[in-house]
């Protein structure tokens, strides 16, 4: 190694950031306009992300360059926290980064792509955060097999790119959706597991009354339930905290009723949950005679897709979000009274309700086969706590016809309006990836540019397998490619 004088007196790398950093450290922000304070907002969390690329390629040269042995610190890690005071699992957190999204090199120094290539260049751009990387290597992690297998290499760039525009936590659920239908070794999706692992415990009482319960339900029990706990728990539902909430199944309840005593509601999730199933135990409740939800029975909707039901493989999607095995649905489809909606081979419904006034029942199943859930980019709520929404207004001309509906959670519907912070909607053109889809406007303050987005959330399975088809094309394009260059190494000259 090179002596600290030899080191002090060599050029930093890093001087034009430090004097960036004490440059803006010192300058006013009073004259910046709003959108100057927002404009600066993003460029340094911009700014901060590529930093995080940048650490990449230092610790791949310090591991490289052998650096934990001439400084005696032994490890990647212990060098990071021996020379910047950084706690142990942050350490750890920044080296397991390195190697996934680092560029290393072989023997011969040439470069090696990243482990996951997708998520290192959406990193080094600025797109996505720390965070959104760990949460990637977290679903990842769960994948069945060799990172080399397609499905691998499918999820992480369905990941990475979706990173680009979602919050961190959404990759999680993303990602779990991902796995519910990547099964590389069948051991996912096999029902005599799922069987088995079934079970609902309850404990004993204790002395302030309540009994704890836990276990796992299957998809089919899943399936059933969702729906109930949709109508019978929705805010203002079934609130024993509220003497005026709407009881029972509250089917000839009045929507100004109801609002209101959803704006009083101030349960949890789960205890709404709770409350929807006292209502539906208790006595003089007919589960067969709870009426409609947003305009549906409350049953359970399944969408299957044609080629699902030949190959009797893959999974039916519930309007609730959920994931039913085709066996299982088939088998719902057969000896209860749910609504199934069939796609055909181009993936279109099967069944579309005329245009009216409002959207007729053809229409929301048609809407719930179709899209699943809310449309606005990375909402989960599902297609059972959605109403129909107008892409383009009513009062502005806007058709009820299906080309002109979609779907949109309460709090999402409400964020479409023309004042400050207002979302808009578009139907995408047939230039666009997504023709046809639901296109939401972000307001300035989260996109300058105002592009057009679509919520991938609910269709994953249609982004696995869309990827996997351009991986298997992309692959067999560089084997011919390779197999055109041995060729023409092998013709004789002329």
């Amino acid at each position: 190694m090179r002596s600290s004088d030899e080191a002090a007196s060599e050029p930093r790398v890093t001087d034009p950031l430090v004097d960036a950093v004490a440059e803006l450290l010192d300058a006013s922000l009073v004259a910046l306009t709003d959108a100057g304070v927002l404009d600066a907002m993003r460029d340094v969390e911009q700014a901060k992300r590529q930093l995080a690329a940048v650490e990449h390629r230092l610790l791949v040269a310090a591991d490289e360059r052998n650096l934990t042995y001439h400084t005696g610190a032994g490890t990647l890690k212990k060098l990071l926290t021996q020379t910047l005071r950084i706690s142990h699992p942050d350490a750890a957190a920044r080296v397991a980064a390195a190697k996934t999204l680092g560029t290393w090199h072989d023997m011969a120094g040439a470069e090696v792509q990243a482990l996951h290539p997708v998520t290192a260049a959406a990193q080094a751009d600025g797109a996505i955060s720390t965070d959104h990387v760990r949460e990637i290597a977290k679903v990842l992690k769960q994948i069945p097999g060799s990172t080399a297998n397609a499905g691998f290499e499918a999820a992480e760039q369905i990941l990475g790119e979706a990173a680009r525009q979602v919050l961190p936590e959404d990759i999680t659920k993303i990602g779990r959706d991902i796995l519910a239908r990547l099964d590389p070794d069948g051991t996912l999706t096999d029902d005599r597991d799922r069987q088995r692992r079934r079970a609902l415990r309850i404990g004993s009482q204790r002395g302030d009354g309540m009994s704890p319960i836990s276990g796992e339900i299957t998809p089919t029990l899943r399936a059933l339930l969702d729906p109930v706990i949709a109508k019978m728990g929705r805010p203002g539902m079934n609130n024993p905290d509220d003497p005026e909430s709407p009881t029972g199944s509250a089917e000839n309840t009045g929507r100004d009723v109801l609002d209101a005593a959803a704006r009083r509601d101030t349960r949890s999730s789960a205890q709404r949950t709770h409350d929807a199933m006292v209502a539906l135990l208790s006595p003089g409740v007919d589960p067969a005679e709870l009426g409609s939800h947003r305009g549906l029975p409350v049953s359970t909707i399944l969408s299957i897709s044609v080629d699902d039901i030949e190959s009797a493989a893959g999974v039916a999607t519930t309007a609730t979000g959920g994931t039913v095995p085709m066996t299982d649905a088939l088998a719902l489809a057969e000896r209860a009274l749910p609504w199934l909606v069939v796609f055909d081979h181009a993936g279109v419904p099967l069944h579309l309700g005329r245009t009216k006034r409002l959207a007729s029942p053809g229409q929301r199943m048609a809407l719930i086969a179709a899209l699943h859930g809310c449309t606005r980019p990375g909402c989960e709520a599902p297609a059972s706590l959605c109403a129909v929404h107008h892409v383009t207004d009513w009062t502005k001309n806007g058709s009820t016809d299906i080309g002109n509906l979609t779907l949109a959670c309460d709090r999402c519907h409400a964020l479409v309006h023309d004042g400050p912070g207002g979302w808009q909607t578009i139907v995408m053109d047939s230039a666009s990836d997504h023709p046809g889809r639901t296109g939401w406007i972000p307001p300035p303050h989260i996109d300058p540019t105002r592009t057009p987005r679509v919520n991938h959330r609910h269709h994953t399975s249609e982004l696995l397998a869309t990827t996997l088809a351009h991986l298997h094309t992309a692959k067999e394009q560089s084997r011919d490619h390779r197999r055109w260059l041995r060729e023409q190494q092998l013709q004789p000259a002329a």
